[in-house]
């Protein structure tokens, strides 16, 4: 490093520092004789000191610049199979809970980030959840099949089909009402996310995504408010506006297609995210179907590796950038859901 500086002044700068400090305090000024006499020696080193000072400020920078930032959050999974997930028969109602939810609760699965509520909901026809109220939470709904009839305290009345999305911002209260609408049963996951403020007035928002808009290909379906593309519009194209930081990605993934996802860019490098398969094939309280579709998830670089069907699904823990893929590995259409969160 410091082959090219003057060693001559830097050891004599270094060797007569001692001098220079004893009589600094006695100089009185550039008249002076003492400081005629040393005033070289100090402009030695100062140059020599600043040289030095250079050159390790030069080679640490392209030592950084060259030099690819470290991983050190790797990507990493924990499974939620579906047969662990809360359940409950209420005839009218099958349900399954992946976090804590009415009677059903467990410490371990409260929440994850933002998201607080993923449950994937059968209910029979010509009844449903009557009007009850909210507050201090981002509701939506996703019709996998069947048609979904909303009421709610502004006014809002909707039939949702599949393919639809309704996102109800309650803010600071809201009562709505949930019903199957028609002779069939309607089959569609309720989602909650708890908003990053507070006391915001009450929203309501809808969204429709064809089954061509997801084929093989992530639909971005719901977004934060700020995000790029989002319009905050009661009806409107892209991703419905949740005061949340959570994106939501669906997909219909077809056999032996693949699809990668790299975490988005936040705040913090760590990143999260919960990939959850939609049980399409039928009502399957115990263990997910062999017969239904399957995925294969894993790390694009790294080796974790996890199979799930439907129902299943996986936290996964990894930072900005890095990406994960999703295969279709059996014979059925796979219906999949994927949060990125903070």
């Amino acid at each position: 490093m410091l082959t090219k500086l003057n060693h001559r002044a830097l050891f004599l700068a270094v060797a007569l520092l001692p001098v220079y400090i004893y009589l600094a305090p006695q100089l009185s000024g550039p008249s002076s004789t003492i400081f005629t006499t040393i005033a070289p020696i100090r402009a030695s080193f100062t140059r020599t000191f600043q040289g030095i000072k250079s050159q390790i400020l030069n080679r640490a920078y392209t030592s950084t610049t060259q030099t690819a930032m470290p991983s050190i959050f790797p990507v990493k999974f924990i499974p939620r199979p579906s047969e662990e997930r809360g359940h409950a028969d209420h005839d009218w109602l099958k349900t399954f809970h992946t976090f804590s939810f009415a009677m059903y609760q467990d410490g371990q699965h409260d929440q994850f980030g933002s998201l607080r509520v993923i449950n994937e909901d059968r209910v029979a026809p010509r009844t449903g959840f009557g009007t009850h109220s909210h507050r201090e939470f981002e509701i939506f709904s996703y019709v996998v099949s069947g048609e979904l009839e909303h009421k709610d305290s502004m006014g809002n009345t909707e039939i949702l089909k599949r393919g639809d999305l309704q996102l109800t911002s309650a803010g600071t209260g809201i009562s709505h009402s949930e019903k199957a609408h028609g002779s069939k049963q309607v089959h569609f996951l309720q989602i909650w996310s708890i908003p990053s403020t507070s006391r915001l007035p009450p929203k309501y928002f809808t969204r429709h995504f064809s089954d061509d808009e997801k084929k093989d290909k992530w639909a971005r379906i719901v977004a934060p408010v700020d995000a790029e593309g989002v319009v905050t519009a009661r009806e409107g194209t892209g991703p419905a506006p949740v005061q949340s930081p959570l994106t939501l990605f669906a997909t219909l993934l077809s056999p032996s297609t693949s699809l990668k996802h790299a975490f988005l860019a936040g705040p913090k490098r760590q990143r999260k995210a919960y990939l959850h398969v939609v049980q399409t094939s039928g009502y399957q309280p115990g263990k997910a179907s062999e017969t239904g579709a399957s995925v294969r998830l894993s790390a694009v670089s790294g080796d974790a590796e996890i199979v799930l069907k439907e129902g299943d699904g996986v936290y996964i823990m990894g930072e900005t950038g890095k990406e994960v893929q999703v295969e279709n590995i059996g014979g059925k259409v796979a219906e999949v859901l994927l949060f990125d969160l903070e």
